[in-house]
């Protein structure tokens, strides 16, 4: 993994975390990385003030162990946190937003199958997240 300072073009500031330069690189073009504040997809990277010293020995230290599954538990957070759950209204409200009938925001909910190939077909722009069953879903 690798860290970016990034900057959108109203000027909000944040980092992101990829792969690679290569991934960074590859997601900008196609519109994936937008800015956390503003939603702006006008992504660029910026100089990060943290230096980097090369150790003048052969021995690597070994990497850190991620810890995946706080880092999906803080993703999940996070994606609940920034979004409204419409529910099996999904589909309604994404075609309602592309088509500037209501604000944009950001939305999650359910779609069947059929429904999200209509969303493809209107060109509109959604990703399927596994979401996890909390304790308050499974008493529902």
């Amino acid at each position: 993994m690798i860290v970016f300072d990034m900057e959108c073009s109203q000027g909000h500031v944040f980092e992101g975390w990829f792969d690679s330069s290569e991934a960074f690189e590859e997601q900008n073009a196609n519109g994936l990385v937008s800015c956390p504040y503003c939603d702006d997809s006008n992504i660029r990277k910026v100089i990060s003030p943290v230096a980097v010293k090369k150790s003048s020995h052969d021995s690597q230290p070994a990497p850190e162990a991620v810890d995946y599954q706080r880092l999906a538990k803080e993703v999940v957070d996070y994606i609940k946190k920034n979004s409204e759950d419409v529910g099996a209204q999904f589909a309604t409200e994404a075609l309602k937003i592309h088509y500037g009938v209501t604000e944009k925001r950001n939305i999650r909910g359910s779609a069947t199958h059929d429904e999200e190939k209509t969303l493809k077909e209107e060109g509109v722009e959604f990703f399927k997240i596994p979401m996890p069953k909390t304790e308050e879903d499974k008493k529902n």
